[in-house]
């Protein structure tokens, strides 16, 4: 496939006020799916990625592959990717700097060519989420780091070696960049304090699927004895936790009735029982997650992101959304991102009572009657809150700086129209 499309929505329309019913399949997940593609470039012959969700962070990670010498291709229900011919010429500086998950290709690439330069990665604007865990890792690695402007440039003289390393903090990125670099490193290398998110476990389970030899899985101990080379593995992307907390959400604010097929109520404990506190009905059933609200809402009280298995950071902001309507008050306290509640301002303008009360706090009123107005999208899951915020709004709700939302979901508003929701892009 010579070209990546790209979706270009420019404003989603809402008119609020309806129930959510009815059935909707979780999409492939975001966060597992851009570091497994990183992961193809150490795999040799094709690997075949199910449910990869078509978003324009993958058709960047894509573009990236290709830019590399990669062929990727989407098939059916997945797309295949070969990365035989790997090279590290120069990558398009707008599709690094354009997201953060393409720093995985740090040790994907030190790993399958022995140097890197590319860009600082970008595409995040809830935080400043500092690199220094990655190259201090990589450097106990053997990796020599410099710096050419705005470039990162790295290369391994002697080859990548196995290390000890104790990570000061469970960072995602940081575990999959070194056990990128590891798996085919000389050696064993031991992780302390990695992060144990469902979307790490994913990226073991690729490598495991591919040859890789990875220990402790699932735990924050991970143990990976290097091998020669892996070969290319068909695997399918775990259905999106946070896509589907999100539409979980949009049911209760909405006072609705929803089945979220695939949906992975395993890793979703903390979401399911927040949203118990706020009134829902949540059942695992065969086919997925069945939530019903119960009647009123109620505010959660305290609202306490953090690592996992902790709530997550990434439905803060649609749980601060629909909390604005909870009968009672409602304490957030973000622990993970600095700059987490851009989302407020716009929900004040469509009437929630939010106060900011620390520099990771927020006091919500609760009660509020939201009415419907045109609100800009300033990053990912805040663009999301407020799609959400519109369905529960009086009224009409635009919201623009879509191309933040199409990130992470494939079509929300198909999607929300399975269930009912009066809602289009344009």
């Amino acid at each position: 496939m010579s070209a990546i499309p790209q979706k270009a929505t420019g404003e989603i329309h809402i008119r609020g006020g309806v129930r959510l019913q009815g059935k909707v399949k979780v999409q492939g997940s975001k966060n597992a799916a851009l570091p497994i593609l990183a992961a193809t470039i150490l795999a040799e012959g094709e690997s075949f990625l199910k449910d990869c969700p078509k978003i324009s962070d993958v058709y960047r990670m894509l573009r990236l592959l290709q830019s590399l010498g990669g062929h990727v291709c989407w098939e059916g229900e997945g797309v295949c990717v070969s990365t035989g011919s790997i090279t590290t010429r120069d990558m398009p500086a707008d599709a690094i700097t354009g997201m953060r998950s393409s720093l995985c290709l740090l040790g994907a690439l030190l790993a399958r060519c022995g140097s890197i330069v590319m860009e600082y990665p970008g595409g995040c604007v809830i935080g400043k989420r500092p690199i220094d865990l990655h190259l201090r890792a990589l450097e106990q690695m053997g990796v020599c780091f410099s710096e050419e402007g705005d470039r990162i440039c790295g290369r391994a003289p002697e080859g990548l070696r196995g290390a000890e390393i104790h990570l000061a903090m469970p960072s995602v990125g940081a575990t999959e960049n070194i056990l990128l670099a590891a798996v085919t490193a000389r050696g064993c290398t031991r992780i302390e304090g990695a992060a144990r998110e469902p979307e790490v476990e994913a990226l073991c389970r690729y490598l495991n699927a591919c040859g890789a030899r990875i220990d402790g899985v699932g735990t924050s101990c991970l143990e990976i004895q290097g091998v020669r080379r892996l070969h290319g593995a068909a695997y399918r992307i775990p259905a999106d936790r946070i896509v589907a907390g999100t539409y979980l959400y949009a049911a209760l604010g909405t006072r609705g009735c929803v089945l979220l097929e695939q949906a992975p109520s395993q890793h979703m404990h903390g979401v399911i029982r927040m949203a118990e506190r706020m009134g829902a009905l949540c059942q695992v059933t065969g086919e997925g997650l069945y939530v019903q609200s119960l009647g009123e809402l109620t505010a959660p009280g305290m609202v306490r992101t953090g690592v996992y298995p902790g709530f997550p950071t990434d439905m803060q902001s649609v749980v601060l959304a629909v909390s604005t309507m909870a009968e009672g008050e409602t304490r957030i306290e973000e622990l993970i991102f600095e700059n987490r509640f851009r989302v407020a301002g716009p929900l004040r303008q469509m009437g929630a009572e939010i106060r900011q009360t620390g520099p990771h706090n927020l006091w919500v009123g609760g009660g509020a009657r939201l009415r419907g107005q045109r609100v800009e999208a300033c990053e990912l899951r805040g663009g999301a809150a407020l799609v959400v915020a519109g369905l529960m709004a009086e009224g009409e709700t635009v919201v623009t700086g879509c191309e933040y939302i199409e990130r992470g979901y494939e079509n929300i508003c198909k999607d929300l129209r399975e269930l009912g929701a009066r809602i289009y892009s344009v």
